[in-house]
């Protein structure tokens, strides 16, 4: 069983962060660096209060963060160079190749890229400023906020999500046409083929 342990705060490079995921959404990150400006010329100590980076210690020391991957990419985007971790297990001691194993059965990563394809643990990318964009990510955050779904505890549920949409709406449409794509998406989410993903908030009707 993996050393978990209460969370510890401390301030840490963001630079140095490891990702354990490939993809972000960039529209999510342009969101999160709006605010990031905004809490700036507010109190900036109290938002990094509010918005720690949760990570595991992994082969190293490395921190490998295990959420908040978009406000992770909007800090480096700002240039804001340290930002507060809390570390929810040390998995240092045990060999790189466990630690993805491991990493994965407890539902902390997710090795899938921009096309929704599951790939090798070693093409995870090694900085949070590597991570690729996914579109149709952005298109499930956004989905989210719209009411299409409500908030899950579901580890990744919002790329459960943005794998549904990515079968059913083009690429091409949703960066032509954000909006027009949202609305597609919204259709789609309240349909009961969507029944099955965490957060559905359709209705259910008597056959």
């Amino acid at each position: 069983m993996p050393s978990i342990r209460v969370p510890t705060l401390r301030p840490f490079s963001v630079s140095k962060l490891r990702p354990t995921q490939m993809t972000v959404g960039m529209r999510e990150v342009e969101q999160r660096r709006k605010l990031l400006r905004l809490s700036r010329k507010k109190d900036e100590t109290k938002f990094f209060e509010r918005h720690m980076i949760p990570v595991v210690l992994g082969p190293g020391e490395r921190h490998y963060v295990i959420d908040h991957h978009h406000l992770a990419r909007a800090l480096e985007e700002e240039g804001i160079e340290e930002v507060f971790v809390t570390v929810t297990a040390n998995l240092s001691r045990i060999s790189q190749d466990a630690f993805w194993v491991a990493l994965d059965n407890l539902g902390w990563m997710h090795p899938f890229d921009a096309k929704g394809r599951r790939r090798d643990y070693d093409e995870i990318p090694h900085t949070i400023g590597a991570l690729a964009d996914d579109p149709f990510r952005s298109l499930a955050g956004a989905l989210r906020r719209k009411g299409g779904f409500s908030k899950d505890t579901a580890p990744f549920s919002e790329f459960l999500w943005a794998d549904f949409l990515r079968r059913r709406i083009k690429r091409a449409d949703v960066k032509k046409n954000f909006d027009r794509a949202l609305a597609a998406a919204i259709r789609f989410a309240k349909s009961k083929d969507a029944d099955y993903l965490p957060g559905w908030c359709g209705v259910l009707k008597d056959d």
